[in-house]
């Protein structure tokens, strides 16, 4: 079957749309907050909402039943990346980490009450919420089969205990889906079970907001506390024990999705790059004359063109049924690095002005990137998971040891 790269001309419509509102409407609000939404009032938000809304652009991922375009990952590709240009387009699109990926799970997994009650009211933007997996140490990070919190069977439902950390967007939240171990111990590799766990159930308590580079998360990253906080089996989402395989339906296309917001951050800092080098004078001629601006602003396309090949790749995999494990593996590492080079080479590009918060957003971009290295598996995780599957098919079996007769 041959990969369909098309962009449909609805979609392209929608992508254009999308970049005029975000440079018109996104763009400024992004300067007046100075791109730190971690501790926002609800009412940047619902504003954004509100123009998104008028805009026509409003949640392009979210299937028609709920009010969305229905976009598949080709075209959220597309959309995304627009939206990206500024820290605040994704939230202000209803498309932002963690509830797009919270979203699409919902849709795939839950109850058809579950989606009712969850789902609807999340789509429509009038929800925020979380995804409680990572822990502090030596519990769940990398390796999610470290798992510790857990989930205890008791009349009626669940009691749930344990600690979680780094949750984004878990201050203010309505809700979270939370992992914990039904079974097993950490280490092995099932036994865990997805629960929606509403805000203000008893024994669920964020502690704190930490304090991190990156500040474009609406809701922070929280540390939360789980003490005997007791849920009903209507809460289970997905199977009890294969919490982690449910994950899996998220994960995959919500670690393309970051891929696509982060390019289009990625575009803007080559775009201011661009701008720069175009008009800064210096040694007689303009930045963009000299060899190693020049090489650095190829570079820079390279990697922006490399990393959008890439994306479509892997969201027409997705989208024709394949799990494309490895592939999603490459890709969030493959952008993720590559955005990184891009941003840095546009602060080196425009020196004082890059460093400088108030005159340019290179210098908050750049605290936002770096952490999608980290984010969502650190691209050392994904090189051991990549290499390993590589090597596979060819490895050859172990002989049998020497028994004595």
């Amino acid at each position: 079957m041959p990969v369909q790269f098309d962009v449909d001309p609805a979609v392209a419509r929608l992508a254009q749309t999308t970049a005029e509102f975000v440079r018109e409407v996104v763009v400024p609000a992004e300067r007046e907050c100075g791109g730190s939404v971690h501790d926002a009032p609800a009412s940047l938000r619902d504003a954004l909402h509100k123009g998104a809304r008028e805009a026509g652009v409003f949640a392009p991922h979210v299937p028609r039943r709920w009010g969305g375009h229905g976009l598949d990952l080709r075209g959220q590709a597309v959309v995304f990346e627009a939206a990206g240009y500024s820290l605040l387009g994704p939230l202000a699109l209803n498309c932002a980490a963690p509830d797009e990926g919270n979203m699409h799970l919902l849709e795939k997994v839950a109850t058809e009450e579950q989606k009712e009650r969850y789902l609807r009211p999340l789509a429509a933007g009038e929800y925020r919420s979380c995804f409680a997996m990572t822990e502090p140490a030596p519990g769940a990070g990398a390796d999610p089969r470290s798992l510790r919190t857990t989930a205890t069977r008791v009349p009626g439902g669940w009691r749930i205990d344990g600690r979680k950390w780094f949750i984004t967007g878990a201050d203010g939240a309505a809700f979270g889906i939370v992992m914990a171990r039904t079974s097993g111990s950490p280490g092995d590799p099932g036994g865990a079970t997805m629960f929606l766990v509403d805000a203000g159930t008893p024994g669920m308590r964020v502690v704190r907001t930490i304090e991190t580079l990156d500040e474009g998360f609406f809701g922070g990253h929280c540390e939360i506390v789980f003490e005997e906080c007791l849920v009903g089996d209507d809460q289970v989402l997905g199977t009890v024990d294969q919490g982690f395989a449910g994950a899996q339906v998220r994960l995959g296309p919500a670690r393309m999705t970051h891929c696509m917001r982060w390019l289009g951050a990625a575009r803007r800092a080559q775009d201011i790059a661009l701008e720069r080098a175009a008009s800064r004078t210096a040694f007689g001629s303009v930045l963009g004359d000299l060899g190693m601006v020049q090489q650095m602003l190829a570079d820079s396309e390279i990697d922006i063109e490399a990393s959008r090949a890439l994306i479509l790749r892997t969201a027409w995999e997705l989208d024709t049924g394949s799990a494309a494990t490895q592939l999603t593996s490459v890709s969030k590492t493959f952008v993720a690095e590559a955005v990184n080079r891009v941003v840095d080479r546009a602060v080196q590009i425009c020196g004082a002005l890059g460093i400088s918060a108030a005159d340019a957003p290179l210098a908050r971009l750049f605290r936002d990137v770096r952490p999608f290295r980290i984010y969502d598996g650190p691209s050392e995780t994904h090189r051991f998971a990549i290499a390993r599957r590589a090597l596979k098919p060819h490895r050859q079996p172990r002989p049998e040891a020497a028994v004595d007769s």
